[in-house]
């Protein structure tokens, strides 16, 4: 149940690991080595509730931080407990705050032919290892779990411009690397400024930490953001100043090459002034209907 007494969503196993971002396979290995707790059993259907889909989230923050599924299990054997293990316990009280997702990305289950709708002949083998390198795609069984809708619609549209997908694939990496790094440097100055002067025996809902972690999802994101689009002007305007350079040169050079040209043409067209009236360039119209130049 919620916080309201009423009851929360329930999953099935196939629902549960998407909603988790995992294969079905990772799910039922956890539950193999008792990581998740059992699930409500209506017969033969095992319904699996928020509670999980928390837990199957903490493991994986912990595994991103480099936890082994041994340690994982015997924190959560601790936690479970009521066991401080160094102050782990405390730790996991704010397993809400810290492992609530910062993203609201929604993975997005794909057959073959559904991928191949999305991207066409750009669906090769290299582009998936690429794609599976990265992490935008995990393979259930026949079908990929891709871990964005929001990606996998973006990337769909740009291969529809004309971009190939493995250019959008090479600049995703890159982004990728570059978005850990932002990350880095919030999570260092969370820990430092918020995490640590609030170390204490509180947990959950009742730590100090957990309402300001709430409160710096959204500035975060507006820093992000607002630094981005900072930098795209920067950058568009210096490439469209290189890109623009040479061809106004050359416009300029083709200009002057005109202009030259009307100059020699008007100095060498004939003189068509009346019979003996004197032309502006200084010559007379001749008894013969051509021009003689004359002297002063």
């Amino acid at each position: 149940m919620d916080d309201n007494g009423t009851p929360g969503r329930e999953y099935r196993m196939e629902e549960l690991a998407e909603a988790a971002g995992i294969p079905v396979r990772t799910l039922r290995f956890y539950r193999e080595r008792r990581l998740l707790p059992p699930p409500r059993r209506d017969g033969r259907i095992a319904w699996y509730s928020d509670d999980h889909l928390a837990r199957l989230r903490t493991i994986t923050a912990l595994l991103d931080r480099g936890h082994t599924l041994g340690g994982i299990a015997e924190l959560i054997g601790a936690w479970e407990n009521g066991r401080t293990l160094d102050g782990v316990a405390e730790l996991l009280g704010l397993e809400g705050a810290l492992t609530s997702p910062w993203s609201d990305e929604t993975p997005v289950r794909l057959t073959p032919q559904e991928l191949a709708d999305y991207f066409g002949e750009e669906v090769s083998a290299e582009n998936l290892t690429a794609a599976l390198d990265i992490g935008y795609i995990v393979v259930d069984g026949e079908d990929v779990v891709h871990i964005s809708r929001r990606l996998l619609e973006a990337s769909a549209a740009l291969v529809r411009e004309g971009i190939p997908l493995s250019a959008v694939l090479d600049a995703g990496r890159a982004v990728r690397d570059h978005v850990d790094a932002m990350a880095e440097v919030f999570t260092q100055v969370i820990k430092e400024h918020v995490l640590v002067p609030h170390q204490g025996p509180l947990s959950g809902e009742d730590h100090p930490a957990a309402e300001t972690l709430d409160r710096l999802r959204p500035l975060a994101k507006n820093i992000v953001d607002a630094e981005m689009s900072l930098a795209m002007d920067r950058r568009m305007r210096a490439e469209t100043d290189i890109w623009l350079r040479p061809r106004a040169a050359t416009g300029a050079a083709a200009d002057g090459a005109v202009g030259a040209d009307r100059e020699v043409g008007e100095a060498s067209a004939p003189c068509r002034a009346p019979r003996g009236a004197t032309c502006e360039s200084g010559a007379v119209e001749s008894d013969w209907g051509g021009t003689r130049a004359t002297t002063e």
